[in-house]
């Protein structure tokens, strides 16, 4: 019975952002779970079915949508920080220019929940959609602030999405992983030699339990929310997957 729980046979998934470390670690969770799983991004990384778009671009997600079909499960993987926005001694707060700020709610709230909610969530008539946030979005970290605004606006987002689709069967739901090494932030936590930077270890001091997150712990959150026998009255919430960051204080 247990198992079942968590069966994801006869479902059909799409994951934006598949392509990244995160993503890609949820879409295979899903695929192992049973979904028929396709995932869209720029370039292609796994042996699952793929289509190439730009989430930021609406008229690239329509033509994905017409190859792949209306799914059951939606995923919202896509996202990154630039660091042209990111606060520095050269670069203060009030002086990040705004294309930079656009650039990044572009790729994280734009391209990474609203048009693939236009496009592939508003055709959607009972199922998941589970996007994904940041522990930014909770409490704003130093330097990425732009990142963490965006994030934010992705958590507000999935809370009205959950409110506005619940009538046609569609649950909207977040997940919001802690600390996960990844193409793009692995210069900033680790050396050359492998050894933790003093912002790694920072992360792990506020981290309860003192480590970062491995990609395959995601799945079970994802697999968790994609399922309607799981988690059928679970919507507008976010799932928080941070070993702990969030949880920790003085």
């Amino acid at each position: 019975m247990s198992s079942s729980l968590f069966d994801l046979t006869g479902e059909t998934a799409v994951v934006i952002g598949g392509t990244g470390v995160l993503g890609g670690a949820i879409a295979q969770g899903l695929a192992d779970a049973g979904a028929k799983v396709t995932v869209i991004g720029r370039t292609k990384r796994s042996e699952l079915p793929f289509v190439a778009a730009d989430a930021t671009k609406i008229d690239s997600l329509r033509r994905a949508h017409e190859q792949t079909g209306t799914p059951t499960i939606l995923v919202n993987a896509a996202g990154g920080n630039d660091p042209k926005a990111t606060v520095t001694p050269e670069m203060p707060f009030e002086k990040i220019p705004h294309e930079n700020w656009a650039g990044v709610f572009d790729l994280n709230l734009v391209g990474g929940v609203l048009f693939p909610c236009q496009v592939f969530g508003a055709a959607m008539t009972r199922g998941s959609i589970i996007n994904i946030a940041s522990v930014s979005a909770h409490i704003p970290l130093s330097r990425v602030v732009t990142y963490s605004a965006a994030k934010a606006a992705v958590l507000n987002l999935t809370m009205f999405l959950a409110r506005e689709w619940a009538g046609k069967g569609v649950r909207v739901n977040s997940i919001t992983p802690g600390f996960f090494p990844a193409e793009q932030n692995r210069r900033l936590l680790f050396k050359e030699d492998g050894t933790p930077t003093p912002r790694a270890q920072a992360i792990m001091g506020h981290t309860a339990l003192s480590r970062f997150g491995e990609p395959k712990e995601l799945v079970g959150a994802a697999v968790f929310l994609a399922s309607s026998r799981a988690s059928g009255f679970v919507t507008g919430t976010d799932l928080r997957v941070d070993g702990g960051y969030l949880s920790q204080t003085i």
